[in-house]
This record gives C-alpha cells, sequence and structure tokens, in this order.
C-alpha cells in the first residue's frame, strides 16, 4: 500500500486523538459512583424490603390492639350493665344476685387478663413503629446518598461527553485527509490491537508493542519508498517513520 509521507504522519495526530477519546470512553464506563452506586442501589432495596415487612407488622399489631380494645369495651360494657343493675336493686331473686356476682368477678379477672394483653400488645407497635421509623430514616438517607452521587456521575458524563465531542470535531478534518484504503486499514487494526493502529518509529523502536527493531528490519525500511505504508513485523501495526525514527 502507497501512502503520502505527509498523509502517514497524519495518521500519528488520528491515533493521538482516538486514543484519548478510547481512555475517555473508559473513564466513563468506570467512574467510581458506579460501583458506589451499585452498592447503595443493593442497600436501598434491602432496606426498603425491611421497611416493608416492619410496615406489615405494624398493620398487624395496629390490626390487634383495635380488636383487644374492643373487647376490653365489650366485657367493661357488659360489667357495668350488671353492676348498674345490682346497684339499683333490680335483681332481687338470691340466686340471682349470687350468679350475677360471680360473674361480675369473672367479668373482672377477664377484664384484668384483656388489659394485660392491651398492654402487651401496644408495647409491641410501639417497638414495630419504632423499627419502621428508624427504617424509613435509613431509607430517606439512602435516597438522598443515591441523589448526590448520580449528580456527581452526570456532571462527570457532562464533562468528559463535551471532551469528546470536541476530539470529535477535531478527528473529522484529521480522518478527512487519510485515503479509504488506508484508513480501513487502520480501523481494522485498531480494532483487533486494543485501539492502536498505527505506532510512530522512534529511535527504531515501535510505538506500538515497543520492541526495537533489529539490524535487519531497519535495513528493510530504509531501503523501502518514502511513501510505502510499512507495518510492523512484530505487532503488524502501521508503523510511521518520522524525523526521530534513527534511522
Amino acid at each position: 500500500m502507497k501512502a503520502d509521507p505527509a498523509v502517514q504522519l497524519k495518521l500519528l495526530d488520528l491515533q493521538e486523538l482516538d486514543s484519548r477519546a478510547d481512555q475517555l470512553r473508559h473513564q466513563r464506563g468506570t467512574l467510581p459512583e458506579h460501583d458506589d452506586l451499585a452498592a447503595i442501589t443493593m442497600t436501598r432495596q434491602d432496606l426498603g424490603n425491611q421497611a416493608r415487612d416492619a410496615r406489615i407488622v405494624v398493620d398487624d399489631l395496629t390490626a390487634e390492639q383495635t380488636k383487644v380494645d374492643a373487647d376490653v369495651e365489650q366485657v367493661r360494657t357488659r360489667r357495668d350493665r350488671d353492676r348498674s343493675r345490682m346497684d339499683q336493686g333490680l335483681v332481687s331473686n338470691p340466686k340471682d344476685l349470687e350468679r350475677m356476682q360471680h360473674e361480675m368477678a369473672s367479668l373482672e379477672r377477664r377484664i384484668v387478663t384483656l388489659e394485660d394483653e392491651e398492654l402487651e400488645v401496644m408495647a409491641r407497635l410501639e417497638d414495630a413503629q419504632r423499627t419502621l421509623e428508624e427504617l424509613t430514616a435509613q431509607l430517606a438517607d439512602a435516597e438522598q446518598r443515591n441523589r448526590r452521587l448520580e449528580e456527581a456521575r452526570d456532571a462527570k458524563y457532562a464533562e468528559i461527553d463535551a471532551e469528546l465531542a470536541t476530539l470529535t470535531g477535531q478527528r473529522v478534518p484529521v480522518a478527512a485527509e487519510v485515503p479509504d484504503d488506508l484508513m480501513a486499514l487502520y480501523d481494522r487494526l485498531r480494532a483487533a490491537k486494543n485501539g492502536v493502529g498505527a505506532a510512530a518509529l522512534r529511535a527504531r523502536q515501535c510505538g506500538g508493542c515497543m520492541l526495537t527493531l533489529d539490524n535487519a528490519e531497519v535495513g528493510k525500511i530504509r531501503a523501502a519508498a518514502e511513501d510505502e505504508v510499512l507495518r510492523c513485523e512484530e505487532c503488524q501495526r502501521i508503523l510511521v517513520r518520522t524525523e526521530e525514527s534513527g534511522l
């Protein structure tokens, strides 16, 4: 393949722009915020699940307390009604009076039992509500940290994308000076050689694989026409001769 030496030098400018763009894209994909956001997402999911479970417990205990409260009120109402009848002398039959007295004692014991249950449920409900409040606060804090991380990531995205846009604008006129066949070779090598398709020959060393050329290879390069597109025998990248090639 043939190409004007000045055009071959343009490949080095193109490679520099492309390498910088590759670095920026790598930087964009490996921002520390990515790992932090992944970690905080797991934390949010875990806290969300815990908060959901805690809310179910609170709802269940609230329903249980409502039932116990209703049971206590029902027994108290019955006790107060029977007591009122006895106090008003509406029960005159001795047997009925004795039966009601026994029933009153039973109702009092039932009330004590229900009130104990009521207090126990209230205590459990308070604990559950406290747990829910703590989890809700932790979840809100995690959401806030997530928003801050997203803002930091997006700010870096914007900065990187702006620089990428600038590089793209700079690349267009440089690429336009490279013939299609040489550009196709360069692009193919870039894809196969970790993003480096063209390298400078400096001090008899390939800038792609960083190996020093032996005397035989240097002799071949000296004998090659100036417009001959050379390839490094070791890494096969396009080898561009410069004033510093050491030939």
